[in-house]
């Protein structure tokens, strides 16, 4: 079964990450190109302390988004280089996320 994806336009996916960090130093780090809603560092189920070495950074605008995800890929932060992307996301987890009900179960 193929899954459908969306492009997010201000979600970013930030990898290649140093085990230190932590959501408040890519909260730092991509601040500086506009107004962060989130950041966040996964981290392992079995060991919270442990980083999965990826996380996401959430703009408040599309543009800032942009700016960031163009002038920090390949960037060197904490000695190893970042890969930046826009985050695909799964339109029906989306949709659960930001309205606990999706439109087709209001509908019923």
């Amino acid at each position: 079964m193929e899954e459908n994806f969306v492009i997010s336009q201000t979600k970013l996916f930030v990898g290649g990450l140093d085990w230190s960090i932590r959501g408040k130093d890519l909260n730092e780090e991509f601040s500086k190109f506009g107004e962060v809603v989130f950041a966040r560092v996964n981290l392992d189920r079995e060991n919270r302390n442990r980083s999965k070495g990826f996380g996401f950074v959430v703009f408040a605008n599309p543009e800032d988004a942009a700016k960031a995800q163009a002038e920090m890929n390949g960037k060197e932060v904490k000695g190893r280089a970042i890969r930046v992307d826009f985050a695909k996301e799964n339109p029906e987890k989306m949709n659960r996320e930001n309205n606990e009900e999706t439109p087709e179960e209001a509908s019923e």
